[in-house]
């Protein structure tokens, strides 16, 4: 009966969605008061049903209910609790279903909190988003249900993909999501300006907070799926270029570029045809990122679904709300008037260059991406791949001069900025830097000039961001106390900038040097065997056999010494999972300030050893704790309360202007 329930509740949903849609746009379209305020707690009741809904599907899989074909699939009674809740959305169905939810959940967010806002620029920006459920109920229920029932039950499931019994998995896809489906209210924001004509400093004051929420989401989201796929899949590195890894990481290029612009539109009320062009561009990366995963046309270990009817579904999704919102927007834009006036050498400028480099590095992702889906449907069928040196260089080569550029932009003024003033204020950073590079270089043995430059650029941006905090803090013939109580009356948002841009610098150390300077080495070990990597000796102790929950799993015992003395030991292990007869590899990793120590346990081999594989990834974990750096930045300056911000109440005259 709860499965009914929550099949019902979704269509309940759906006829809700329509309604309110409706009846918003025509409330906004004829003024009519009692219509506009049916919005709010229409979403808030629409967000509710969903939530029902996904409540029910959680429900059957930690009960086992095997009646439910979904649960059948992707579920199995020995697995741990963990696991259970987490497959509801480790499944194609289930997190369509999570999508949806947090969907509605940010359309029942903006009609609560956005009391300040004006009734119509509300009641258009909850149409819009009821207009995406629309779309995204109908796909659930028609294409992908996930409450199907089996005629005769089996006794126990399939189980779930043993890949995906991991704790990170159970965190990386809703952190994904909130930053995805996060976008769809900047993405709403902007098409209710362009129908109402509206956009102004109060717009980029509303919509920038959720923007940066989303973009808090998906940093943490993309980071812990790839500190998942460096201990989980067993090939060492953190970062592979696949096409769904591109696909989080575009609207994560463009989203940032929306916070800078947002920011100088809100400052200056300058870049307002960019900034609503840029929110409508990194929500539809976010759908096109949705069609990749669960289309089928490009292959990956992340892809959920290879169904051509779900994929067209998807598709005309996309280029439904894509198309029709550039459209709009192509009618419309003329009508939008700057204001700020600024030369090219201001904060503005630095800004603007941002924004060109962080779009153009996304547009050849994008190509990289999708070019070999080009050639295969020009070609015939002709198959073509596009790697990791092609991005890494275009890619690379396009960060350059952003890291370069980004200590400026806080020195520089707006409107009108002194470039010779702010590069004699970063001289000590740049002579950090220069330090760094030559230092990196010879210990390198000359042997490479582009690592060195590399680190460089990161220890710049870490010392000219901090160099100008300090400045603010730290003044000639002043107190502790004083200088304690600059830290503490200090705006939030510079010092979430501050955090972020610190953790872009240590990141870009971490990728650069565990990127340039891994040492690997493979062999074929016996116990007793000894291998030696970065200078330290590993040595292949002894094997054992370990019974997991729903696994069992033989673990290798690799000590390692530096100069005999013992100072880790390695446990990698290869597991097997009784119901689904799959094997996972699970790397033992010892970690470390200065780097990892990471071996695999391969096959046995008919000689009696193993494939042992073992690396040393110097400053690797500088990857993740920058990237948990730039989260806690936008969370800090998130914490500042701007999302109260309210907008200038529109006249009562003001309604949706006919294109």
């Amino acid at each position: 009966m709860i499965i009914e329930i929550g099949h019902f509740s979704l269509i309940l949903a759906l006829a809700l969605a329509i309604t309110q849609t409706c009846i918003s746009i025509i409330g906004v379209k004829i003024n009519d008061l009692r219509l506009i305020q049916l919005a709010t707690p229409a979403a808030v009741l629409q967000f509710s049903l969903v939530l029902i809904s996904y409540l029910a599907l959680t429900h059957a899989y930690i009960t086992a209910d095997f009646t439910v074909e979904n649960v059948v699939r992707n579920s199995h009674s020995s697995k741990p609790l963990i696991y259970r809740i987490s497959g509801v959305w480790g499944n194609h169905e289930g997190s369509m279903l999570l999508w949806l939810l947090i969907l509605t959940g940010f359309t029942a967010a903006v009609a609560v909190i956005g009391k300040k806002l004006s009734s119509n620029m509300k009641t258009t920006v909850l149409a819009m988003q009821s207009s995406i459920a629309i779309a995204f109920l109908s796909f659930i229920i028609l294409t992908s249900n996930p409450f199907i029932r089996v005629l005769s039950a089996p006794p126990d499931g399939l189980g779930l993909n043993p890949v995906l019994q991991d704790p990170a998995l159970a965190l990386h896809p809703p952190l994904l999501y909130m930053g995805y489906v996060g976008f769809s209210v900047a993405f709403s924001f902007a098409v209710a300006a362009l129908l109402l004509k509206r956009s102004d400093a109060a717009w980029a004051r509303w919509v920038r907070p959720w923007t940066l929420l989303s973009w808090v989401f998906l940093t943490l989201g993309i980071s812990i799926g790839s500190w998942w796929a460096y201990y989980e899949l067993g090939w060492g590195g953190w970062w592979f270029w696949d096409p769904v890894e591109n696909a989080s990481f575009m609207p994560w290029l463009i989203g940032t570029a929306l916070l800078h612009s947002a920011l100088v539109m809100e400052k200056r009320e300058a870049l307002k045809v960019w900034t609503i062009l840029l929110a409508i561009l990194t929500f539809s990366l976010s759908l096109l990122g949705t069609f990749l995963v669960r289309s089928g046309v490009l292959s990956s270990v992340h892809s959920f679904a290879v169904d051509p009817e779900r994929g067209v579904f998807i598709l005309l999704i996309m280029l439904t709300f894509t198309g029709g919102s550039l459209v709009l927007f192509a009618v419309r834009s003329h009508s939008i008037n700057d204001k700020g006036v600024f030369t090219a050498i201001s904060r503005e400028g630095s800004l603007i260059l941002n924004n060109v480099l962080l779009a153009a590095s996304c547009g050849a992702i994008l190509v990289g991406t999708l070019y070999p889906l080009a050639y295969e449907i020009v070609s015939g069928g002709g198959k073509i791949s596009v790697g990791a040196p092609y991005f890494d260089l275009v890619f690379g080569m396009l960060m350059v001069p952003l890291l370069m550029l980004l200590p400026f932009g806080q020195l520089l003024a707006w409107k009108r900025g002194d470039f010779v003033a702010a590069a004699y204020r970063l001289a000590p950073a740049g002579v950090i830097a220069l330090a760094v590079i030559l230092t990196v270089y010879m210990s390198s043995q000359h042997s490479l000039w582009l690592a060195p430059i590399g680190v460089g650029l990161g220890i710049w941006v870490m010392t000219g961001t901090t160099q100008e905090l300090f400045a603010h803090i730290i003044r000639s013939k002043t107190t502790l106390h004083c200088t304690f109580r600059r830290l503490v009356n200090l705006r939030r948002s510079v010092c979430g900038t501050t955090l972020a841009h610190f953790g872009v610098g240590l990141t870009v150390v971490g990728v650069v040097v565990t990127s340039t300077y891994r040492v690997e080495h493979v062999s074929v070990m016996e116990i007793g065997d000894r291998m030696q990597a970065a200078g330290y000796d590993i040595v292949f102790e002894k094997t054992q056999e370990q019974e997991g929950p729903n696994y069992t799993s033989v673990v290798g015992h690799f000590p390692v010494y530096k100069a005999g003395v013992k100072i880790a030991t390695l446990k990698p292990s290869k597991r097997s999972y009784v119901v689904s007869s799959k094997k996972t590899t699970e790397a033992g990793i010892h970690a470390a300030w200065y780097g990892d120590f990471y071996a695999v346990l391969g096959d046995v081999q008919k000689t009696g050893g193993f494939v042992v594989r073992v690396y040393f990834n110097p400053l690797v974990r500088l990857i993740w704790i920058g990237a948990l750096l730039m989260s806690i930045g936008g969370l800090v300056s998130l914490s500042g309360g701007r999302i109260n911000t309210g907008t200038p109440r529109l006249k009562k005259s003001d309604k949706l202007v006919s294109v």
